[in-house]
């Protein structure tokens, strides 16, 4: 499922993977930054979408894109009493569907950043007040004055698969943060975690985690591609560790998406780019590689084969790289530059089985028994 700057697309095949249909555009025109399917149900499709005329929303499909329809409720912030300023969202920028235990539950991140849920499978939308008016909360999210690139964005919103009360999510700008007790208070967790651009060392709030994965086979272990650095944390600790110093440093460890291997939590992989002092937002020399780490990010080896050599100026954003659930591992990612490239032996080999799209914002994946159901 990939989202784009013009709409969307399905791309589906059997399970050799080495034929593929495309479904599409969907919604022609529109951004689409976040398209997920219900694994709890199979056939729940949700749209966050940016349209011209209705504004930022989610759309709901149950029959593979089919027919559409848009939220009730869309995302939005509570209205401030006269006289004063609130806020508005820009745009929907994640989703992510409730614990198993609870069907029909969804979460939203938006620009600016708030945290919203429905209860009915995407129909109606409300705010989370402990999130959305946390006192803290302008602090935390940086004010009026982040200047995070189409806009500050709340996402990376992870459950505990073991306790719907537990939960993660990532700001840009802010930080990670906690909640315990199903989204009524939160804390930072930020401890060990570089902020080069923050005047305050160790600082407990205002980072910038660009993506941040949780492995379900191990809930205690997360992992983090951030602004400043790749991290893994293994709770209880507090502390995380920057794991992305052992990439080579011609290379760095700076980036957007981190994807973990369904089945090995010490498994991970990350799409460096170049973050030096201009910040381009391309592959390193015009080289892309994925780059894998089979322990847990002591070590990373350098998967390119089947890539582009040279002058391929594109990067991957922190939604458009995934993992399915096959054996091995099948992983996709979506470029800038409008490819989708895929390996089916976990980067040991690419190639692209799509060209020539908008700019890629998204891919997700999802095994289903058909897309035409």
């Amino acid at each position: 499922m990939v989202g784009t700057r013009k709409g969307a697309f399905f791309y589906s095949s059997d399970a050799t993977r080495r034929k593929w249909k495309v479904d599409g555009p969907h919604s022609l025109g529109q951004i689409v930054h976040h398209l997920v399917l219900d694994p709890r149900d199979g056939r729940t499709l949700l749209m966050a979408a940016r349209t011209g005329h209705l504004g930022p929303t989610v759309f709901r499909s149950t029959n593979w894109g089919k027919s559409w329809q848009e939220a009730k409720q869309p995302p939005a912030f509570k209205k401030a009493p006269e006289g004063q300023t609130g806020r508005a969202v820009d745009h929907v920028f994640w989703l992510t569907p409730g614990h198993p235990s609870q069907p029909g539950v969804w979460y939203a991140g938006t620009s600016p950043q708030g945290l919203f849920r429905s209860e009915d499978g995407g129909v109606t939308w409300n705010g989370v007040a402990g999130f959305n008016e946390h006192p803290m909360l302008p602090k935390w999210s940086g004010g009026p004055g982040d200047g995070t690139p189409d806009g500050p964005k709340l996402h990376s919103i992870l459950v505990d698969p073991r306790d719907p009360a537990h939960m993660y999510l990532g700001m840009s700008s802010g930080g990670v943060f906690e909640t315990l007790d199903a989204c009524a208070s939160w804390r930072p967790l930020n401890k060990g975690l570089v902020a080069d651009f923050l005047p305050e060392k160790d600082a407990e709030y205002g980072h910038d985690p660009h993506c941040m994965a949780l492995h379900p086979l191990r809930p205690d272990r997360l992992y983090q591609e951030n602004h400043c650095g790749v991290y893994r944390l293994d709770r209880p600790g507090e502390v995380w560790q920057r794991i992305g110093l052992n990439l080579p440093k011609k290379i760095g460890d700076i980036g957007f998406p981190i994807v973990l291997h369904p089945r090995d939590p010490d498994t991970v992989w990350v799409f460096p780019m170049d973050g030096t002092t201009v910040w381009p937002r391309t592959s390193p020399g015009g080289r892309p590689a994925v780059y894998c780490s089979r322990d847990a990010g002591k070590t990373w080896k350098r998967q390119d084969q089947g890539l582009p050599r040279e002058h391929a100026w594109f990067t991957v954003k922190r939604q458009a790289f995934a993992a399915d659930d096959g054996d091995p591992a099948g992983l996709y990612f979506g470029a800038t530059s409008g490819e989708i490239w895929m390996s089916d032996n976990e980067g040991r080999s690419w190639r692209f089985i799509a060209s020539h799209l908008p700019h890629i914002y998204s891919v997700v994946t999802a095994r289903t028994t058909s897309c035409k159901s």
